[in-house]
């Protein structure tokens, strides 16, 4: 018995280990993406050497070999890029690409690269410094950190602007990507959509593009439009959901609930309601249903990304099937379905009637 619980401290001790330093894996993550590991592999068409690697990353005025090959075998052990080591150990290691580091590349139209370097920048990771801190007084973390909240902070500052957008654009094609296998009934009784917190227009664009006779509407913050692109068949919208969303047969609401409270849920929620019809109108809702005590691909990435509600929204939260019954309830839309589809986020519809 004594044996059996020195074992099982030494495996205490070193889980602690393991979470201290838990964010060295995204850093070095972070690092590959920066240096463009995974799309220079990937051009060269197989496994390379790190001198290889090396000598094609962009703007390298002198390389540190040393640092790269430390940092490589972080990322290998991570299973994040293989390495091939010489039979007779003669010879350099070839690094090559995964399942995982496929979803690293730059120019990939399934790549979680800009996601990935907009929450591990400085700006994003600041208020999880601010944990405690909430916990004892309340308010909200990148308030905190930033002294003002994360949509008036994208408002006056371009660069995070962009990098925001960038990420909420790269997530979007792969949500997407998933929705539109799934979903193929859902649309296609349609006719106009309205997606509420489109940003710039992805991910309405793809479906307009997968049902070219849903009128699309791209609906955001006025400087959210403002940098969005054209797409055939969607018109980008300035406004504030709060206010009012403009009408049509559906709206769509892709990431955009968890940003917020229940109370402003409903609100939301209310000025859907308005803006559909009453007997055949739906909100089609595209988010997390938590799992607490799942064992499923993503329901220990639905936590996570609980916390990070904590640290970048304005008192949202990811929400168990429960939670959004309550907030359907009180917005007007008593009846619901979910639908779960390939990916970490499920769709919700949800009908007046």
């Amino acid at each position: 018995m004594e044996a059996k619980e020195a074992e099982a401290e030494l495996q205490g001790q070193a889980d602690i280990w393991k979470y201290m330093f838990s964010f060295a894996d995204s850093m070095a993550v972070k690092c590959a993406v920066e240096l463009r590991i995974a799309d220079i592999i990937d051009m060269h068409g197989g496994p390379i050497t790190l001198s290889q690697i090396v000598a094609a990353i962009p703007d390298a005025l002198s390389p540190d070999i040393n640092y790269l090959t430390r940092i490589m075998r972080l990322l290998v052990r991570r299973k994040i890029f293989t390495a091939h080591h010489p039979s007779d150990g003669d010879g350099d290691t070839l690094y090559g690409l995964t399942h995982s580091s496929r979803w690293l590349l730059h120019d990939s139209k399934m790549s979680l690269a800009p996601m990935l370097l907009m929450e591990d920048h400085p700006w994003l990771m600041a208020p999880w410094h601010c944990f405690s801190q909430c916990v004892k007084e309340g308010g909200i973390a990148f308030n905190k950190a930033h002294g003002r909240e994360i949509w008036d902070f994208a408002s006056e500052n371009p660069e995070f602007n962009n990098l925001f957008n960038d990420g909420m654009a790269c997530t979007a094609r792969i949500v997407m990507r998933a929705i539109v296998s799934v979903y193929k009934d859902g649309f296609g009784s349609v006719g106009s959509l309205v997606d509420v917190g489109g940003g710039t227009g992805s991910a309405v664009a793809e479906i307009v593009k997968s049902y070219p006779h849903i009128r699309g509407v791209n609906f955001d913050l006025p400087h959210v439009v403002a940098t969005a692109p054209m797409y055939d068949g969607v018109k980008h919208v300035g406004g504030d959901m709060f206010q009012a969303i403009p009408n049509a047969e559906a709206v769509f609401m892709k990431w955009i609930m968890h940003d917020w409270s229940d109370e402003s849920c409903v609100k939301i929620l209310k000025n859907c309601r308005k803006a559909i019809p009453e007997e055949s109108g739906k909100v089609i809702i595209v988010d997390v249903v938590l799992q607490p005590e799942g064992n499923g691909l993503f329901d220990d990435t639905g936590l996570v990304f609980d916390l990070l509600m904590i640290a970048h929204s304005s008192g949202g939260k990811e929400r168990t099937e429960l939670e959004w019954k309550k907030v359907l309830e009180g917005g007007g839309f008593p009846r619901y379905n979910i639908i779960k589809i390939p990916a970490l986020l499920s769709i919700i519809e949800a009908y007046p009637k």
